[in-house]
């Protein structure tokens, strides 16, 4: 892992990452949540700094803050004062525990030709009914930020045609033009799943 440069970025900027203030998914969040029933459980991917787990567990969710960098789940304990595991993506194993999954800003990483596979782990994790929120940085072709970060920069249809290898309620694709951390530019793909 040490040697995948967008994991070496997150482990050696945690602490900056961390320190990072922005709201930039409160409207989103509180979107998902309206979906759920008060108390519902939620799993995190890729907390960060622990700042939307944070915002959850203040309203009465029970959420599992978890992050595939070591270094980051440490800064989230930080702030939220509770466990935070280090979990990879491909290491996702729940089978129906959750009623939401929420990965703001962080499957982006998943190279292509796995994403189909993580996207199947998420969905056995679910809970019939359950509610899925993912963003994703827009684009035409795989490749790297100026950061050294490998993003998989999907379209609208490639992305759906990835969700719909599994069997989803719904699928509902929002486009919206924002910022990132690098502050450049971006086209995002917010997609919200309900597991049939």
């Amino acid at each position: 892992m040490e040697d995948d440069p967008t994991f070496r970025f997150y482990a050696e900027n945690a602490a900056i990452y961390a320190a990072r203030t922005s709201e930039s998914s409160r409207f989103r969040l509180d979107r998902f949540l309206l979906k759920l029933k008060p108390g519902a459980e939620i799993l995190e991917l890729g907390c960060g700094n622990g700042r939307d787990s944070a915002s959850m567990m203040e309203r009465g969710f029970r959420v599992m803050p978890t992050d595939g960098t070591p270094e980051m789940a440490d800064e989230a304990e930080k702030r939220l004062s509770v466990p935070v595991r280090v979990l990879r993506f491909e290491d996702i194993d729940a089978v129906d525990a959750f009623d939401g999954v929420w990965a703001n800003a962080c499957l982006l990483h998943v190279p292509r030709s796995d994403l189909g596979g993580i996207l199947a782990g998420i969905h056995s994790a679910l809970r019939s009914g359950g509610i899925f929120y993912a963003s994703f940085k827009a684009g035409a072709a795989e490749g790297f930020d100026d950061l050294g970060r490998y993003y998989n920069y999907p379209s609208r249809e490639w992305l759906n045609a990835v969700y719909e290898t599994r069997h989803w309620a719904s699928i509902d694709i929002d486009e919206t033009h924002g910022g990132a951390y690098d502050d450049r530019p971006t086209d995002w793909l917010h997609v919200t799943a309900v597991k049939g």
